[in-house]
């Protein structure tokens, strides 16, 4: 299985885990995704997540100016964003114990 198609059924969770830890703008947030081993998460993925999870109303936004170049829009988790994360973290956790449970009844080593 690709890995590209896995990130984009969990991109929400992990914009919205990355997010909870630290307010960030676009390419922040993209650059702390791949620093956690997210390596084929794509720009435009992450900006769109984010403009999506805002429209939804799990997500605030404030613009700081910047004197090295355009201002950056900057995105914080709010109490939605923490809700959904923890129901989606919790269902990540159920699907994730259910494979590593197939895999090891397999013989794969996780």
């Amino acid at each position: 299985m690709e890995g590209t198609q896995l990130v984009k059924g969990v991109l929400d969770l992990a914009v919205l885990a990355v997010v909870a830890r630290e307010d960030g703008y676009g390419y922040d947030v993209v650059r702390r995704l791949r620093s956690a081993g997210l390596d084929e998460v794509g720009d435009a993925s992450v900006y769109g997540t984010l403009r999506r999870l805002y429209s939804a109303g799990a997500l605030t936004s404030y613009v700081v100016p910047s004197d090295e170049g355009p201002h950056r829009k900057y995105y914080g988790i709010n109490a939605q964003g923490r809700h959904l994360l923890e129901t989606e973290g919790k269902t990540w956790a159920a699907f994730a114990a259910t494979m590593d449970g197939l895999l090891e009844q397999a013989g794969v080593q996780s």
